[in-house]
């Protein structure tokens, strides 16, 4: 530089040099890559990116700075470079960081064969640009493990058979005028499948961990709650009187919220309030009309019967369902991460439970199959990712997917169980982010329709469960026993690895 040379010459080259380079495309990174697998569906990545990268990039983040940079003594834009480096050297790092975090996932992204299916366990801040050699990160994945696809052609399967008669179209009938009964106070003592008021207190180790007042529940043989369940209920109750007290155990899922009670029985006391006694209607038009609009008898029959037959399929299919996986899953050896099975939890139960909305079944059986599932919650979740990314592998194979008709299909099915109508079923599934559980459900029926279509049945006999368990919609811990779903630990801009998660 010549002596007559000045700060705001030096300046306007720098712009000339900058603004020369827009519209060109941003040469790749030069990346080191290290891949750890500590198991089938994590990875551990660690990220180095080189020296000359990092002053590239803070190059062109001073050249973008400077022509709007306001430092004292100077005119907007006139600073010296030196100065506007120095002075805002600390907000040009943050934003730096930012970049050559976003940019390098997104072109890790593009070169590795990472099949994500959740985001980067990343730590921002963790994060520094150091003021001489390279920039190293790292961050932990969860991927879809790596497998080859089992034979699943011309499987031997049992098809489970029956003919319902109207001996089960009477049973089912007298459960649906249940709904609308009328509850009558009974003086006497409680009988099998009276209905109680009851209080329920919950004692471990000599100390209250929980209590539940005014539950009106039937006396059957089993009483579900969302972590455990109370055998023989319905023997606990019988010959009980209001004001009487009953006391037994009820045994604690390995899955229970309350690690203190896992696995273990927990003392209940149980105080019944009131004996009740349902009085089933007669089958009036208005009764026909609060049961779903029908116009005589005979069309209510029909629909049940539609809906027996519709839940013969469920039984069916998941009969076929348990028989096809069992096969896939055989060498499936893979373990899955804790925290995966933890954040999955919620989605099986929410998928199990649309499945049963839209085969008919009612309110009671439905919390009934909920509570099972919560307690066998891990166990549940791992058996039904590993289906999962089995039959997912398989549908991408053969070219299996989704088509709007055939979410409005089964958006309609469920409105109709829900008696809603199909808009708003389907805005309360997209508010909830549900419909990537709808379409990993459907998705998952086309694979198991295109095993069984070229697999070999053999009819069993099959017999409709009674009706046995009573479910409760409560925790003997006191927990909520919902499922909540862990924030990720990095900020917006490192987004770039990001997968769409509705494949799990």
């Amino acid at each position: 530089m010549t002596e007559d040379t000045t700060g705001e010459d030096v300046l306007e080259a720098d712009q000339q040099s900058t603004g020369s380079e827009i519209g060109q495309e941003k040469p790749k990174l030069d990346l080191t890559v290290e891949v750890d697998s500590p198991s089938a569906c994590q990875r551990h990545i660690t990220v180095t990116i080189s020296r000359e990268d990092v002053d590239r990039y803070f190059n062109e983040a001073v050249g973008e700075l400077m022509p709007q940079a306001s430092v004292p003594g100077f005119r907007p834009g006139r600073a010296p470079r030196k100065l506007v480096e120095s002075r805002f050297r600390k907000e040009m790092n943050e934003q730096i960081k930012s970049s050559l975090l976003m940019d390098s996932l997104a072109q890790i992204t593009e070169d590795q064969d990472l099949s994500a299916i959740s985001e980067p366990d990343f730590d921002f801040e963790a994060v520094d640009i150091p003021d001489e050699g390279p920039m190293t990160f790292e961050f932990d994945l969860e991927v879809r493990p790596e497998f080859t696809t089992p034979d699943w052609k011309g499987l031997d399967l049992e098809q489970p058979a029956h003919t319902y008669d109207e001996g089960d179209v009477d049973k089912h009938l007298k459960r649906l005028l249940k709904r609308t009964s009328q509850f009558v106070t009974h003086e006497g003592a409680a009988e099998a499948e009276d209905s109680v008021l009851i209080d329920l207190s919950f004692h471990f180790d000599g100390e209250e961990i929980s209590t539940s007042e005014n539950q009106t529940v039937q006396i059957l043989p089993v009483l579900s709650f969302r972590d455990g369940k109370l055998s023989d209920f319905d023997k606990l109750m019988t010959g009980a009187s209001a004001g009487d007290t009953r006391e037994s155990t009820v045994t604690i899922s390995a899955d229970a919220e309350d690690e203190r009670i896992r696995d273990n029985d927990v003392d209940v006391k149980i105080t019944v309030r009131e004996i009740k006694r349902q009085e089933l209607p007669e089958l009036t038009s208005d009764a026909l009309k609060r049961l779903g609009g029908f116009e005589d008898e005979e069309q209510l029959r029909s629909a049940i019967q539609n809906d027996l037959e519709r839940q013969l399929q469920y039984h069916q299919q998941r009969r076929v369902r348990e028989q096809i996986t069992a096969v896939l899953t055989e060498s499936a050896a893979w373990e899955l991460p804790p925290d995966l099975l933890r954040r999955q939890s919620h989605r099986e139960l929410e998928r199990a439970v649309m499945e049963l909305e839209s085969s008919g079944f009612d309110e009671q059986a439905i919390r009934a199959h909920e509570n099972e599932l919560r307690q066998n919650v891990m166990a549940t979740t791992e058996r039904a990712l590993k289906e999962h990314f089995i039959l997912e592998k398989i549908a991408d194979e053969e070219n299996i997917d989704v088509t709007e008709e055939d979410f409005e299909v089964e958006i309609a099915t469920i409105a109709m169980q829900r008696n809603e109508s199909p808009r708003r079923v389907r805005a309360n599934l997209e508010k909830r982010g549900s419909m990537d559980v709808l379409r990993n459900q459907i998705v998952e029926r086309k694979v198991i329709q295109q095993i069984t279509s070229q697999a070999k049945f053999k009819e069993v006999d099959f017999q409709p469960d009674e009706n046995q368990v009573e479910a409760i919609n409560i925790a003997v811990s006191g927990e909520s026993g919902e499922v909540a779903i862990p924030e990720a630990k990095h900020a917006p801009e490192t987004e770039g690895l990001r997968q769409p998660t509705d494949r799990t």
